[in-house]
């Protein structure tokens, strides 16, 4: 078209979200990596694995699966009724768990008819859980039709007990440590591969082997969450911190959010950070005192600062940090998000804010993209499947946008607040979830609280050479302090392209 495109993060989302990005990817990853790194073929790895294989009335599939875990040394189980060369076959679930050497100490591999195991999984498997204590490792998968053709990586992320609350990325592509007493907790249960994967994820944290090591011929659906109940008992006082500048309409939109959100203990502070505007002025001086308590904060616009000097007034057991900008879509965001901010793991709390278009503007925060932080999912519509769906389901993320963030005070308090010299307006949320989720407070991200944030309206965009550089600069201290430009974000994965918010694939 006669343009020069020059940026790769204008470029990543559109080839990585192409239906041959995989089709290129696996041809890269076979220059790179033959045969998945997989031992000699006369290897036998020292992990003793059970596969117990969930038979279909589809001889072909079952002859591929059995193929593949013959290949890599692995005893296997067949459950059904059909004679299988080669492989032991019994009716049910009990025969096979009482047909197994327990005092060998075996993992358990649950596989369905059809799914292929990759060549040296076992192997890859083993390595990864060499030095750790851990009961449960799983690894990558994709979709393989029955000509062989592979699509739809999952590139998933580690350990993630919320999410897997709520969409199962783990059983069927899984090693797990089981025992002979585990049978009681699976007699009559359909779903007996996810008790068995909720069991052995309770310890030491379970292992991601980062490799496409199990071709899937079908995936499970996520498991909807409801819209929670509300608090019962004892409601924490919340204290919701806005700050703001000129701009009432906006202000009073998001206020006349707060008076219809249904939560009995509210504190409502609105920092004003030098409005110059008449109607600004008079709306503020308008506001009722017993209702609103304004507070008035002089100089540059420091974002870190003005939160951090409310919180310190502040009356209520839990903060809501919340832009001018935002406006409530449902009287209980602030309920859900308060839930899940009492969680004893949980730090920071982000809700999904949609841009006034209805497209997503942040379903958490993902670290490392362009060396730095980005908003995970940006521009999908709620709607869509995304990246199975993860824009749409409660989660434990690296960190969420204080746009809209529900945390303890005292944990606030504990880790310092906000960073008001090196982060004065970008990054400050980011590098405080980052010090929550050091002390053991995970940053949650919680879609069913949905609102519209108007991004930036008030404040306006940093586009003038001053703040540019005030921005590079706190560009630089979120690298200097946490390694954003070479870290692999944990809930993220090295390969989904570290230049797109859309979680598609790194080519």
């Amino acid at each position: 078209m006669g343009k020069r495109l020059r940026s790769r993060a204008r470029l990543a989302p559109l080839i990585g979200s192409s239906g041959w990005a995989y089709d290129l990817w696996l041809c890269r990853q076979a220059v790179r990596m033959p045969a998945a790194q997989a031992p000699a073929a006369t290897a036998k790895p020292r992990l003793l694995v059970v596969a117990i294989v969930e038979s279909l009335n589809d001889p072909v599939a079952l002859d591929a699966t059995l193929r593949s875990l013959k290949a890599e040394h692995v005893q296997t189980i067949v459950l059904g009724n059909m004679h299988v060369e080669g492989a032991k076959v019994v009716p049910s679930l009990t025969e096979a768990w009482a047909s197994i050497a327990w005092e060998e100490n075996p993992w358990v591999m649950p596989l369905a008819a059809g799914d292929v195991l990759e060549s040296g999984a076992v192997a890859l498997y083993e390595a990864a859980l060499v030095q750790s204590p851990a009961a449960l490792a799983y690894a990558d998968d994709d979709l393989m039709d029955s000509k062989g053709r592979r699509r739809t990586p999952h590139f998933k992320p580690d350990w993630n007990g919320e999410l897997f609350r709520h969409y199962d990325y783990v059983s069927g592509t899984a090693i797990m440590r089981a025992d002979r007493d585990d049978f009681p907790l699976l007699l009559g249960r359909h779903d007996w591969v996810r008790v068995l994967v909720e069991k052995a994820g309770r310890g030491a944290a379970p292992v991601h082997v980062r490799e496409v090591l199990h071709h899937r011929r079908e995936r499970p659906q996520p498991n909807w969450p409801a819209r929670p109940g509300k608090l019962e008992g004892h409601f924490p006082s919340v204290s919701v911190i806005v700050p703001t500048r000129n701009r009432a309409d906006l202000l009073e939109t998001c206020l006349n959010g707060l008076d219809a959100t249904n939560y009995p203990d509210l504190e409502i502070i609105v920092v004003d950070n030098d409005s110059d505007d008449p109607a600004a002025l008079a709306y503020l001086d308008s506001l009722d005192p017993a209702r609103f308590r304004v507070l008035r904060h002089e100089g540059p616009f420091n974002f870190s600062s003005i939160n951090n000097r409310a919180a310190a007034i502040a009356r209520g057991q839990v903060l809501c940090l919340l832009n001018n900008d935002v406006e409530m879509l449902e009287p209980d965001w602030l309920d859900i998000m308060v839930q899940q901010s009492l969680r004893d793991d949980v730090g920071a709390v982000g809700a999904q804010l949609l841009y006034p278009d209805g497209r997503i503007q942040h379903a958490g925060v993902v670290l490392g993209v362009v060396g730095g932080a980005a908003h995970a999912h940006r521009l999908l519509s709620p709607e869509a499947e995304g990246y199975f769906w993860r824009h749409n389901l409660p989660q434990y993320v690296s960190a969420v946008t204080a746009a809209c963030l529900v945390v303890q005070r005292d944990r606030f308090e504990a880790v310092g607040g906000f960073n008001e010299e090196s982060f004065a307006v970008a990054f400050n949320d980011v590098d405080l979830c980052l010090r929550l989720n050091q002390r053991g407070w995970q940053s949650f991200y919680e879609p069913r609280a949905q609102l519209v944030h108007h991004e930036s309206v008030s404040r306006g965009f940093d586009r003038d050479r001053i703040a540019a550089e005030r921005f590079a600069g706190e560009l630089e201290a979120l690298r200097r302090n946490w390694s954003t430009d070479a870290i692999i974000d944990p809930f993220h994965h090295p390969n989904l392209s570290p230049y797109s918010e859309r979680f598609v694939v790194n080519l």
